[in-house]
């Protein structure tokens, strides 16, 4: 997926204990997702074949042969969507056939959502569904990318130790110039490493961090602005509003309105 690109959700529908397809076989005009929740079925996309269970997001393009067969009782969401933008996907670059997640908190998280609004048809809800979708898929690119990430640290070790100190401390007072001197590093050769390996500065890291964090607790809980601030390591809810904006192009009070199921 490209940063630019995203998914419209067309259809949704939630399959509970299915037992076998009405047809072995079909072909869709859409992009199609089969995202099990339970149970095991067989598929075959082309050439390719395989089977599919919690965890796994089978994808098929549009106007190509779907064959399927249950091997138990299917629990799914069955989804056709468009790309808004629509990347070069193909079979090769590892956007079809079966996608694994490995955060199955989050993806039974993204699974409870979408079962509580899959018989609404209003914008809203729509809407909703839609970014769940996204988010179905963005998961599985940023798991590849930590993946990428592990074997390109494993390579320079102090970087490493940087990572997971971030990791465990981003939430909290954390000083860089500090944290490059305990590595035997100078700031700017901390800086410099650590973006040739993750893509960011250390700086640039630890505010997604924080940010995503602070998307989650908007997303799902009735804190204040001030004390999610707190919680993400920002002084208050101002310079948490003040980067949220500047980061992510409107409030948190506004994502929150947008985004809560």
């Amino acid at each position: 997926m490209k940063p630019e690109s995203f998914l419209r959700l067309v259809t949704h529908v939630y399959w509970y204990q299915k037992e076998c397809f009405s047809l072995e076989r079909d072909i869709y005009p859409y992009w199609t997702m089969f995202a099990v929740e339970d149970g095991r079925f067989a598929y075959s996309i082309s050439d390719r074949e395989g089977e599919a269970g919690f965890g796994d997001l089978v994808v098929c393009p549009p106007n190509t042969w779907f064959h399927r067969r249950t091997l138990s009782p299917l629990t799914f969401h069955f989804l056709h969507f468009i790309w808004e933008s629509e990347p070069e996907l193909t079979m090769e670059q590892g956007w079809t056939e079966k996608l694994r997640v490995s955060d199955t908190e989050r993806l039974s998280s993204d699974y409870r959502y979408l079962k509580r609004l899959a018989s609404e048809r209003d914008q809203t809800s729509l809407s909703h569904k839609q970014h769940l979708l996204n988010d179905l898929l963005r998961l599985v690119e940023m798991e590849r990318g930590l993946q990428k990430d592990t074997v390109q640290a494993a390579l320079h070790p102090e970087v490493q130790q940087a990572h997971q100190f971030m990791l465990a401390h981003a939430y909290g007072p954390i000083d860089l110039r500090y944290l490059a001197h305990s590595l035997r590093l100078t700031p700017v050769q901390l800086t410099r490493r650590f973006r040739s390996v993750y893509g960011v500065t250390p700086t640039e890291f630890i505010t997604e961090l924080r940010l995503s964090r602070a998307c989650r607790l908007l997303e799902e809980t009735l804190l204040s602005i001030d004390k999610i601030a707190q919680r993400c390591g920002y002084e208050n809810g101002f310079y948490l509003s003040r980067v949220f904006r500047q980061k992510r192009g409107m409030t948190p009070s506004f994502y929150r309105k947008t985004h809560r199921v």
